[in-house]
């Protein structure tokens, strides 16, 4: 396996999309109060929950 370095200027940028009040919105098209509430926001894992077992 080789080692590939690529510059910043050969990364493709990715996209951030999220559910905003029922359908999907890019990130990068919220106002400076969304981008701050969406950053606040925790991730939710089902996991990690104690269903009373």
């Amino acid at each position: 396996m080789s080692d590939v370095k690529l510059t910043d200027a050969e990364r493709q940028p990715c996209e951030v999309w999220t559910r905003v009040m029922g359908y999907f919105r890019p990130l990068s098209e919220f106002n400076k109060g969304k981008k701050a509430e969406f950053l606040e926001r925790k991730c939710f894992d089902e996991h990690k929950i104690n269903h009373g077992n």
